[in-house]
């Protein structure tokens, strides 16, 4: 009896807020939602956005598909808060869901951040989740949270690169004795490679097509570097010169072509990452191998690119898409860790 009121009292929380997806992890029961970081909001007079008619999956599939007065919104860019009204109105949409009626206390809460984001950008996140209902709010790196969902040795004395490829951000980083050695963090991930995808139907189709759209195709037929057998999709659009919709047949090597610099972005940022890393720590890596995880790093071939690039064995985390927020858990129900990592 006296452990179903402490359960009932006890909501701490771990959130991954990504710019694509957000994770919410509460104490002792995992992770809890998984939802698209998308709010559907009415547009009111002269512009101002409203009311908040939708989050998470059921505002993402009104992507490109709304009347004029709604509009969808993601709150979030390049791994930061860009809207402070529309993500607090999210945050506190997920804790609400994430708990529902299980407390009586307002959460304390982790979350988890890009390493390389500046003051002020840490005040937005720490302010958004206080407007939304946080008692405290840890920010912890995402590097971290990455390593330890994905069972890295962080808390030895031992090197150890993660790779963290999510929406908004590529997080690069060297962990050992739970902090960072050494980190590249750059603002190219899934959504830029969406934005390649649309840029190279625009050029080399005359073909206009939205970011759902992009999207789809970097999951079907979405390559690091052309393969073997060759996958192909139809893509519907809107013909650039005629403004009629039009079809298009591409192939992954047409997608690996179109992703090209952003794969060699992120190619350069490991590269960076490892010609500054500390010898003993470098020989670690060596032994350890590169891990990667976060949507992104399910991009066909990425890993034989990585490793024909580095010479280093690349591998995908157990579970890519739920690292950081598993991480960001373990790191909630150990204290004496939070303390040492929180920025």
């Amino acid at each position: 009896m006296f452990e179903q009121a402490l359960g009932f009292l006890t909501n701490d929380l771990a959130i991954d807020l990504g710019t694509a997806n957000t994770l919410v992890y509460a104490t002792g029961r995992g992770i809890v939602m998984d939802e698209p970081s998308v709010v559907a909001v009415q547009r009111g007079p002269g512009g101002h956005l409203g009311k908040v008619l939708a989050v998470g999956s059921e505002a993402k599939r009104m992507v490109g598909r709304t009347p004029g007065n709604i509009v969808a919104v993601r709150p979030l860019k390049d791994g930061v808060i860009a809207d402070f009204a529309i993500a607090e109105q999210m945050l506190r949409w997920f804790i609400q869901e994430a708990l529902g009626r299980r407390t009586l206390l307002h959460p304390r809460m982790v979350v988890c951040i890009p390493f390389g984001v500046t003051e002020v950008e840490k005040r937005a996140v720490q302010e958004s989740a206080r407007s939304a209902g946080a008692r405290e709010v840890f920010l912890v790196p995402e590097p971290i949270a990455a390593a330890m969902g994905a069972q890295l040795p962080v808390h030895e004395a031992i090197g150890s690169l993660i790779v963290d490829i999510g929406g908004g951000t590529t997080e690069v980083a060297v962990t050992t004795l739970g902090g960072i050695a050494q980190s590249q963090s750059l603002r190219v991930a899934g959504d830029a490679m969406d934005d390649a995808i649309t840029a190279y139907m625009r050029r080399r189709f005359n073909c206009l097509i939205g970011e759902r759209t992009a999207e789809e195709v970097k999951i079907a037929v979405g390559c690091a570097a052309p393969i073997t057998p060759v996958r192909s999709m139809v893509v519907k659009g809107r013909d650039l010169t005629t403004g009629v919709p039009r079809q298009v047949e591409i192939t992954s090597d047409d997608i690996a072509e179109a992703l090209s610099d952003c794969v060699a972005n992120i190619i350069e940022a490991v590269r960076v990452t490892l010609a500054t890393t500390p010898p003993e720590l470098a020989a670690d890596i060596v032994d350890q191998g590169v891990v990667m995880c976060g949507g992104g790093s399910l991009l066909t071939a990425l890993d034989q690119v990585l490793t024909d690039a580095t010479g280093l064995p690349v591998m995908l985390a157990e579970d890519p898409l739920r690292c950081v927020a598993l991480g960001a858990g373990m790191i909630l129900e150990n204290p004496e860790f939070l303390k040492r990592v929180m920025l």
